[in-house]
């Protein structure tokens, strides 16, 4: 029979594959790796683009990059005060901010004193930050 004569390329070429096939070439790149189309190195290249804003976004936020706390204005020094009795926070904050925002004051006592409640007793200490 004449089909039992092919040669294996002939049978490459009636199994439908192509040409290149048959001539003995294999369907790899010699190296071993995959072979990219267009779409494939645009995709691969969109995908580290992608992880590498990632990252330096992650390392630029945690050295503290994008915190709009470190614009604030600090306080150029502090003075210690021991609460007297019948005193309050919102007392000492008024008796010092003198025509500042009194309430911006004792956010930044409760700050500074990592305090949860603005309650105080007597004979407490508190570092009360001073701008100027």
């Amino acid at each position: 029979m004449s089909t039992a004569t092919l040669t294996s390329a002939q049978t490459l070429i009636n199994q439908g594959f192509s040409e290149a096939l048959a001539q003995g070439f294999t369907s790899t790149n010699p190296s071993g790796s995959i072979v990219l189309n267009r779409r494939g190195r645009l995709a691969r290249t969109l995908v580290i683009l992608s992880l590498a804003i990632v990252i330096v976004a992650t390392f630029a936020f945690s050295a503290g990059a994008g915190s709009t706390d470190s614009m604030a204005a600090t306080p150029d020094s502090f003075v210690t005060v021991v609460v007297g009795p019948g005193e309050s926070l919102w007392s000492l904050a008024g008796r010092m901010a003198g025509d500042g925002d009194v309430r911006s004051l004792i956010e930044e006592i409760m700050i500074v004193n990592s305090l949860a409640t603005p309650d105080v007793q007597a004979g407490q200490s508190l570092r009360i930050p001073l701008h100027g």
